[in-house]
């Protein structure tokens, strides 16, 4: 089955055909690193870097662009309430993203351009704008340079919005506009503006406006035409719907499909700092583990908004400690055997879910239904089937980014060293209580089940003797 996924420029699911057989070209809008990022942006990140586990594993080489958007109106706002350089409090919370990608196992971009270090392309994009006839220097002086919105007819053809029905574009300030709706490309140095925030132009001293900067680091790293532009759905517009004008106006073909993810919400709201209903990446990944909220984050459809509360991170939680059990009780049989590859041992109906627009919970439903049948074959005792169960989970597992002996989740804790000893003294321990039970010391049996559960271990017995578990 041919890979289908939803387009938002046609609005309906279409069949995905890169511009070069074998080889795809991502671009996905990164963060304003403002602060600190809550569970609504990561969601973003998650989904699309389960995409390029898709492709990949589907065969694809994927090149994968996100960019890190380092100068913005919001970010000299917030600089500023904080009394330190804006390149300062960018660069700090740069940081602070990367660690929230690392809590959730992403895998890093193939490149991750900041906005800062390409002026020099959106200076040319902008001349190109301008020759063309659809941009214009602000006639007052104010170095602000505008997109002229009715100059493209087209524009609107990604969100279908029309431009008789739109509001002033509120991006910068309306100084010097022909036309109320059009945006920024460039905007002027503005008094009480930090010196070092402004770049020399043909045009006057200024910043880039938000939407140039992503076409043109687009552009720089993956050429005039590329396969998939993505982001959340609250980017659709004004954000993507200019980045697609701007760059098709200026003669470049642009994305060839557009992907866009829903919300996260809470109470019904879309998650947002302006609103204060945000919640920490940090707080949930300490309450109940990385790989628990990326399963959170990447189980449900991504078109599909997802509500935030105890309950559903609980749900991801239990949900993952039934996958870590199987892999438990699987690994002691399978340990040395690798005599599969990830994308053979995939069973074909978790490749159609996955090939039909990313269908997560489809692929989710294959997975525990392996995981099922697997822990029957162990417990009759057929290793075969067991070790093809253990095989196919593994694989599915490296798809959807929660594989836990993957390289991804090495640093997530220190005590992951202590693994090896931790399962020795849990196994001596339990090598004493079958020894009790053979001799039917119960009271000595159960001392040992106790003193296992008071420090959060689960035992239960089974045909092939006890397992134990990490009561969640």
């Amino acid at each position: 089955m041919t890979f289908r996924l939803y387009d938002s420029a046609r609005r309906a699911v279409v069949e995905f055909q890169p511009l070069q057989p074998g080889k795809v070209s991502i671009y996905c809008c990164g963060p304003t690193v403002q602060s600190s990022p809550h569970l609504g942006h990561i969601r973003k990140e998650v989904n699309f870097d389960v995409l390029r586990r898709w492709l990949e594993a589907s065969g694809n080489e994927v090149t994968m662009i996100t960019n890190i958007t380092d100068i913005d109106d919001k970010i000299l706002i917030k600089s500023a309430e904080a009394s330190r350089p804006w390149w300062a409090h960018a660069y700090q919370f740069e940081g602070v993203f990367h660690r929230a990608y690392r809590a959730l196992g992403l895998l890093p971009p193939t490149y991750e351009p900041r906005a800062t270090g390409h002026v020099p392309e959106m200076v040319a994009l902008i001349a190109e704008l301008i020759e063309r006839g659809h941009a214009y220097a602000a006639a007052d002086g104010s170095g602000d340079v505008y997109f002229s919105v009715l100059s493209w007819p087209a524009y609107g053809q990604l969100s279908g919005m029309k431009v008789d029905e739109m509001e002033p574009a509120e991006d910068a300030d309306p100084r010097g506009k022909r036309d109320p709706r059009d945006f920024a490309l460039w905007k002027g140095h503005k008094q009480g503006d930090p010196e070092t925030a402004a770049w020399e132009t043909p045009w006057g001293r200024g910043r880039p406006g938000w939407h140039l900067e992503c076409s043109a680091m687009a552009g720089k790293y993956l050429g005039d035409a590329f396969d998939i532009h993505g982001g959340g759905l609250d980017l659709r517009f004004p954000h993507h719907e200019n980045e697609l004008a701007q760059s098709r106006a200026a003669g470049r073909p642009f994305a060839s499909y557009w992907m866009h993810n829903a919300w996260v919400t809470m109470a019904g709201e879309k998650m947002s700092k302006s609103l204060g209903n945000t919640a920490d990446v940090f707080a949930a990944v300490e309450a109940y583990g990385g790989r628990a909220v990326r399963l959170y984050l990447a189980g449900p459809h991504y078109r599909s908004a997802i509500e935030l509360s105890d309950a559903s991170l609980g749900e991801a939680a239990a949900q993952l400690s039934r996958i870590d059990s199987f892999l438990d009780r699987a690994e002691a049989i399978s340990a040395g055997w690798t005599a599969w590859s990830p994308r053979e041992a995939l069973p074909d109906a978790f490749a159609a879910a996955m090939d039909d627009d990313l269908g997560t919970p489809g692929a989710l439903a294959v997975l525990f239904g392996v995981i099922k049948e697997g822990n029957v074959s162990l417990d009759a005792g057929d290793t075969q089937k067991a070790i093809a169960a253990y095989a196919s989970v593994r694989s599915m597992l490296g798809v959807l980014g929660l594989d836990p002996s993957a390289p991804e989740w090495d640093d997530q804790t220190a005590t992951d060293d202590l693994k090896p000893v931790v399962d020795g003294l849990v196994a001596a321990l339990l090598e004493q209580r079958q020894q009790a039970r053979a001799r039917k010391d119960w009271p000595a049996a159960d001392a040992v089940r106790d003193q296992l559960a008071a420090i959060g271990l689960k035992v239960e017995d089974t045909p092939t003797g006890p397992r134990w578990s990490l009561e969640k």
